[in-house]
């Protein structure tokens, strides 16, 4: 890496791409339902993804090369909807939005960090692992709202 402050906010991302891979095993931990389980058990290997990678960029061994970046659909329940406290036996739509709650932190996270870069590869980077984290918002929302919400017979 160019400079100590480049490793530092590497560091910081690989910190919390951490800190939220055992957010979600705990969660894991206080929720019964089967496909809340799953989901939790996903994003915690996406987490792990991500801190792999962000390792590996860090030591040198991964060039950053761009992706496509799909634009995600965002609800925006996260911003508007109280979190709840993560709590045993929660229900599934209150886990889902406890995780889009945490994925949008974790986007404004990467994206903040993007706003104190140059234009170059560090802040492309850094914006699609912003992009990457508002893909998992977008699944957890989706879920969030068709468990809170669900179909009717009637409509």
């Amino acid at each position: 890496m160019e400079t100590q402050s480049l490793q530092s906010l590497i560091e910081r991302a690989i910190q919390n791409e951490e800190e939220a891979r055992v957010f979600y095993l705990g969660l894991h931990s206080l929720v019964e339902d089967a496909l809340a389980k799953e989901t939790l058990k996903y994003l915690a290997g996406e987490e792990l993804g991500h801190k792999e990678f962000l390792q590996a960029y860090l030591k040198g061994e991964k060039k950053f090369t761009a992706l496509s970046m799909d634009t995600p659909v965002d609800y925006h329940i996260a911003q508007y909807a109280d979190k709840p406290d993560p709590k045993k036996n929660m229900n599934s739509s209150e886990v889902y939005l406890v995780a889009a709650h945490r994925e949008w932190n974790s986007y404004k996270f990467y994206t903040g960090l993007a706003e104190t870069q140059p234009a170059g590869e560090v802040k492309e980077m850094l914006l699609q692992m912003a992009n990457q984290e508002l893909k998992h918002k977008e699944k957890v929302e989706y879920l969030y709202s068709n468990t809170a919400f669900p179909q009717t017979a009637g409509g």
